[in-house]
């Protein structure tokens, strides 16, 4: 028998000493790292789960500064058209814009609009031989009578265009100039680009300023993986998504080492998240095999049942804390579970992670695709764990994410999570400005003027059972409940 001996401690474990402070919580910098390259304006990050994030979450998330991971509980196509959303919200210079045939019927167009979700309405169109005659918008279509008429003939002529050399802040000038809503960027009559003018104004003029985007002004999202995806893997790659997450209830194993670094051999433009882990070893064999960062969490998650099923797993802040000190930030820790409280998110930077991963936090809200319900008069959302056994029977992911992708018949699974309700909570945004709220407060009060500096400067004290009721209201009747806390 092999024991460690050291006291394991989670979020009400401890709690953190407060400092010098010659500054006030706005003027404090919450801008972070996901991997080794991309980086995050806020440190949050949703979890990929089939309850917690899709595309909406994802758009969401990004918008705020953060960043969504699209669960793999789909086929990869469909995984893969998800992450195609997001990409498409916001466009720079769009390199690769749809466009349609001048003898097609605005019928196709509305169809293919349709069965590809696209959120956009005006389109580029082009003779057979590529010219470019004219754009669909939709002023062209609203006041039809019939739509399975030729795009030729309702489509707007005498298009406003500019040559590829155009700069964004250019494209700008000439569409507020002409009071156009596309400029097509076109090379000898044949197009090249596109540029929105509701997204070239959101970038220009900084309407959204947390807005976490990649080099091309796109919105960042991740994707998970498993251990086998190589034809899901290519589908992201060819989307352009930022970053997969090969994600495993038990990440220091050989199968989650070996596709860490089939994937950095076979797409190094893609970063490469790997997990879940919650020792020191675990995120050393991950980092030597060419991850960009490390996700940490063993059954901590509230739906998560790990712990007690096969009694095993590290108490998060301790987790996170040997994880963190194995890669020597070298990459970045994401810490996977167990935030409740805004409060939680400081604890574990303090303990050397980079961001926090959240589920049930996220679950309650407009944009999760759980299913809203109404229970005893008051209105939840469905959450569950990708253990639970509802995720497993319909899921050969969440099966393989807990290493029973071999299992047949329901009888002989094993679930390592539950399935319940969550109060719902409003739009991502409430409960995302609360928890920032709650950060920027504890930056204030650890003398810190940044995420950075709050990791390694932030001083943890243990704490007893009684401080942890302390810490709570207590020894009154809670009559009117706080938008950012819920008791127990």
């Amino acid at each position: 028998m092999a024991a460690a001996g050291e006291l394991a401690l989670t979020f009400d474990d401890v709690t953190l000493a407060t400092q010098y402070a010659d500054f006030l919580p706005s003027e404090t910098a919450l801008d972070t790292r996901l991997t080794r390259s991309i980086k995050l304006n806020i440190p949050f990050v949703s979890s990929a789960m089939d309850t917690v994030t899709e595309a909406r979450m994802a758009i969401e998330m990004a918008r705020l500064g953060g960043i969504g991971v699209i669960h793999r509980a789909l086929a990869p196509a469909a995984q893969a058209k998800h992450v195609a959303r997001v990409k498409h919200y916001l466009n720079g210079l769009i390199t690769d814009p749809i466009v349609f045939n001048e003898n097609k019927t605005v019928d196709d167009v509305l169809n293919i609009r349709e069965d590809k979700g696209y959120k956009f309405r005006g389109f580029p169109i082009v003779n057979n031989e590529g010219i470019v005659t004219g754009i669909l918008t939709s002023r062209d279509i609203r006041f039809l009578a019939r739509t399975n008429v030729k795009i030729a003939t309702v489509m707007t002529r005498n298009v406003v265009t500019a040559p590829p050399s155009t700069t964004l802040e250019q494209a700008f000038t000439i569409m507020r100039t002409h009071k156009i809503g596309k400029l097509p960027i076109v090379k000898d009559g044949k197009l090249t680009g596109l540029y929105s003018y509701t997204d070239v104004r959101t970038i220009i003029e900084g309407i959204e300023p947390f807005i976490n985007r990649d080099a091309n002004h796109q919105l960042r999202v991740a994707a998970a993986i498993g251990t086998r995806d190589h034809e899901r893997v290519d589908l992201l790659a060819k989307g352009h998504v930022d970053a997969v997450v090969v994600d495993t209830a038990h990440g220091h194993s050989k199968g989650v080492i070996e596709m860490v670094k089939w994937v950095k051999k076979h797409y190094p433009a893609v970063d490469v998240v790997a997990g879940n882990i919650a020792t020191a070893d675990g995120a050393a064999a991950l980092m030597k095999a060419g991850a960009d960062a490390v996700k940490v969490g063993v059954g901590p998650g509230s739906i998560c049942t790990t712990r007690v099923t096969a009694g095993v797993g590290i108490p998060q802040i301790t987790a996170v804390y040997l994880a963190s000190r194995a890669v020597k930030d070298e990459i970045p820790v994401i810490a996977d579970g167990g935030v409740r409280y805004s409060g939680d998110v400081p604890k574990a930077l303090v303990a050397g992670a980079s961001c926090v991963m959240m589920g049930s936090a996220l679950a309650g809200t407009d944009e999760s695709p759980g299913e809203k319900i109404i229970h005893q008069g008051r209105q939840y959302v469905v959450y569950r764990g990708m253990g639970s056994l509802g995720a497993m029977m319909v899921s050969e992911s969440s099966r393989e994410r807990y290493a029973q992708h071999d299992v047949h018949g329901t009888d002989k699974l094993v679930p390592e999570g539950i399935e319940g309700l969550v109060p719902y909570a409003g739009t991502v945004e409430g409960v995302i400005q609360q928890f920032i709220g709650g950060l920027r407060s504890s930056l204030g009060y650890n003398g810190c003027k940044s995420v950075e500096d709050l990791r390694h400067k932030g001083i943890f004290h243990r704490i007893t059972a009684a401080g942890v009721r302390e810490a709570h209201p207590h020894d009154v009747l809670i009559t009117k409940e706080a938008p950012n806390y819920r008791s127990q």
